[in-house]
């Protein structure tokens, strides 16, 4: 990791060139809405070295994945979807039905789920069964009436996850191909309204390209995590946190803003020789070699930064958390306190983790329910004359019917 004194103010960690990454998922996208199915097989024996007699998961298959997993994987997945299902529930109290008397008129809203949604859970590298899980589970407990699953080289570990899930079809095609097979729609896997989840930058430009075809979540691409410590921060554990985020990929972003020089030097020490004995070092040093240690002249200045920065993973390591957490706006989710690492919210504390990359952050939050609703709002009038509450409403229409130069919205108005 590079130690550096400031954040460049020339550069953001956000940016990048995205113009190769849209230039090859228009070209496969645009074969897959033409040619189906035989486009995404084309594509998934070229990509994924498979070449699936059908693409969709039998339910035979399901009963032999869940054989094929071990009992204390199964336990844990079935613990974890308690947990991701638990705070799903709470998070659909926030969406209520509301109906309300104003101006004579009856105003209300409906949080309507979305009919059929898309789940994409990445396999290429390593399964990942908690994906399947934070998908599928928010969809279903939103009321989601039909999941559609896609996974590349899918595991019976991440089968029996979105079985659990909630999944009501499941699918091993991976890559751009099932992002286009989702959206538009093939003989073989029908077309969704919505597709959500993480992917490599392949997927993310996929899902760029495909958006006003089908709604989407955001882009969530490689994993990103920020760190702020102060010197009381323990340099074996914020190492060990940095080097869990870099083995998910090589483009992973795993960076410390720290207020002691002192403790950047250790971090740097500390990483080095975990590094050494990590299982995943082949990945995790493509992308810890890009990291920063960055030295803050204050907290103050590592919130500043941090807020910049808009990471998908926060992580705060300072004595008094809370006189800068108020302050900390742009994050996919944050984690504080000695016993509240990343992993908990990738895994099983019931947070999800499908999280806002590449400075989203600034403007969304992660996965939730409220995302596979849709808030719609309705308006009734009752009586069939006028009373004073709706001629007053039609003089106000009227009103800004005329100064907006819309004659036809002024006779509407004033046929009250």
């Amino acid at each position: 990791m590079r130690i550096v004194e400031d954040f460049p103010a020339d550069e953001d960690f956000s940016l990048r060139d995205e113009a190769a990454e849209s230039a090859v998922a228009r070209k496969i996208l645009r074969e897959v809405r033409t040619r189906g199915d035989s486009a995404v097989l084309a594509y998934t024996k070229k990509y994924d070295g498979i070449c699936p007699k059908t693409f969709e998961i039998s339910r035979a298959q399901i009963n032999d994945a869940y054989k094929r997993v071990k009992k204390k994987t199964a336990l844990a997945i079935r613990e974890a979807a308690k947990n991701i299902g638990f705070f799903a529930k709470m998070q659909l109290k926030q969406c209520p039905d509301f109906q309300i008397m104003r101006n004579g008129m009856v105003l209300g809203q409906r949080a309507i789920p979305v009919q059929r949604i898309g789940a994409y859970v990445p396999g290429g590298r390593y399964p990942l069964p908690s994906s399947a899980l934070m998908s599928t589970i928010p969809a279903k407990i939103a009321g989601v009436k039909e999941i559609i699953v896609c996974s590349p080289k899918i595991a019976p570990e991440t089968i029996v996850a979105a079985d659990i899930g909630g999944a009501d079809r499941i699918f091993c095609i991976g890559g751009i191909q099932a992002i286009g097979a989702m959206a538009y729609g093939t003989k073989s896997i029908p077309r969704v309204d919505m597709i959500v989840g993480p992917g490599n930058r392949f997927v993310a430009a996929a899902k760029r390209e495909v958006f006003g075809a089908v709604g989407i979540d955001f882009f969530a691409g490689p994993s990103e995590l920020l760190i702020i410590a102060d010197s009381s921060g323990q340099p074996k554990r914020i190492a060990c946190e940095l080097l869990a985020q870099a083995e998910h990929d090589p483009n992973a972003k795993a960076n410390l803003i720290t207020t002691s020089r002192e403790l950047a030097k250790k971090v740097d020490v500390e990483v080095r020789s975990q590094l050494a004995t990590l299982l995943t070092k082949n990945i995790a040093e493509l992308s810890i070699e890009k990291g920063r240690i960055i030295i803050a002249d204050s907290l103050n200045k590592a919130v500043e930064m941090a807020n910049r920065i808009a990471p998908e993973h926060l992580q705060v390591q300072v004595r008094k958390p809370e006189k800068i957490i108020r302050r900390l706006r742009n994050y996919g989710s944050l984690f504080t306190g000695e016993n509240a690492p990343v992993a908990f919210g990738d895994y099983c504390s019931g947070t999800n983790h499908i999280l806002p990359t590449n400075g989203a952050s600034r403007y969304t939050g992660g996965l939730s329910v409220r995302n596979f609703l849709k808030i719609v709002t309705y308006q009734r009038a009752d009586g069939k004359s006028p009373g004073p509450m709706s001629r007053k409403l039609s003089k106000i229409a009227s009103a800004l019917a005329e100064a907006e130069g819309l004659d036809g919205h002024k006779r509407a108005a004033q046929m009250q």
